[in-house]
C-alpha cells in the first residue's frame, strides 16, 4: 500500500511538470513573468524636433524658414514625432516642453530609461540659434543626452557662449556668414571633442546674391541683408533638412513613421 501511494504521488508530480513545461513551451504562448499591465505607459518617447526663430519673431510666422521647416516635418512625420517652434526668448518654455514628453510614466521625475531613450534635435537662427546651444546645456544638467544641434548665423544672447557646444550633444553643425552689423559666429567648438562631433562651420556669402528674401520686413532685407539671406537661403535650409531627417526614423508610404 505505501508503495502505491508513493508511485501515484510520484505520477501526479511527473503529470504536474509535463503540464508546466507545456503552458511555457506551447506554440504560440508566450510565458511572462512578471505580467505588463494593459494599461502600463510607453518607456518610449517621440522623437522631439525643436526650432528657435530668431529676434522677436512669433513662432509660427509662416514667412520664416525655421517656422516652414517645422511644417514640412509635421506634416510628413504625423506620429512618432513632436516638433515644436517657439520664439528665441523661450527657453524655458521648450526646456519644459521636453521634460514633459519625456516623461512617459507621467510621475514627474525622468528615470535613467527615460533620459537615455531621449531622441532630441535642436535647431535656430541668429538668437534663435544661441538659445538651441543654452537649451542643450539646460539639459546637460539633467543628464538628458541631445542628437543634434543646428545653429543658422548663431547671434550670442548678452552674456551666453554659443560657440561651445556641451558634452550631452552627439553632433553639431553651424551656418554662418561673416557680413554686416549682424553675423553669425565661425566657430563652434566641443568642450569634450570625445563625445560631440562637430560636422562643421559651413560658411555662405551673400555679397553677390540676388536673393530677394520676399515677405520679409523692409528693415531686414535692407539693415541686415546678409543674416536675413542666410535665413531664407533654400540651400542652406536643404541641408538642415537633411541632417535633420537623417535622425528621425524612415516613414512608410502612408506617412507612419516606423
Amino acid at each position: 500500500m505505501v508503495i502505491s501511494i508513493g508511485r501515484r504521488l510520484t505520477l501526479i508530480s511527473i503529470g504536474a511538470l509535463l503540464l508546466f513545461f507545456f503552458a511555457i513551451y506551447a506554440p504560440g504562448q508566450t510565458f511572462l513573468a512578471h505580467p505588463v499591465p494593459a494599461n502600463e505607459p510607453s518607456t518610449h518617447s517621440p522623437a522631439i524636433v525643436i526650432g528657435f526663430v530668431g529676434g522677436f519673431i512669433a513662432h509660427d510666422n509662416p514667412v520664416h524658414s525655421e517656422v516652414q521647416l517645422a511644417a514640412r516635418l509635421r506634416k510628413e512625420y504625423p506620429t512618432g514625432v513632436v516638433v515644436e517652434t517657439f520664439e528665441s526668448y523661450r527657453g524655458e518654455r521648450a526646456h519644459q516642453k521636453i521634460l514633459k514628453l519625456l516623461d512617459t510614466d507621467r510621475n514627474g521625475t525622468l528615470t535613467a530609461i527615460e533620459k537615455r531613450n531621449a531622441r532630441i534635435i535642436i535647431y535656430g537662427h541668429s538668437w534663435g540659434g544661441s538659445e538651441s546651444i543654452d537649451l542643450a546645456r539646460a539639459l546637460q544638467k539633467e543628464g538628458v543626452p541631445v542628437l543634434l544641434t543646428v545653429q543658422v548665423d548663431s547671434v550670442s544672447k548678452y552674456d551666453r557662449n554659443d560657440r561651445l557646444i556641451p558634452a550631452n550633444v552627439a553632433q553639431a553643425v553651424n551656418f554662418y556668414q561673416p557680413d554686416g552689423i549682424v553675423h553669425g559666429v565661425h566657430d563652434i567648438r566641443a568642450a569634450d571633442p570625445a563625445r560631440t562631433k562637430i560636422i562643421g562651420n559651413f560658411r555662405f556669402d551673400y555679397a553677390k546674391s540676388s536673393l530677394n528674401c520676399a515677405g520679409y520686413p523692409w528693415y531686414d532685407r535692407f539693415l541686415v541683408k546678409a543674416h536675413t539671406q542666410i535665413e531664407c537661403d533654400p540651400v542652406v535650409w536643404a541641408r538642415v533638412e537633411s541632417l535633420i531627417r537623417e535622425k528621425l526614423p524612415q516613414t512608410s508610404p502612408g506617412g507612419e513613421s516606423q
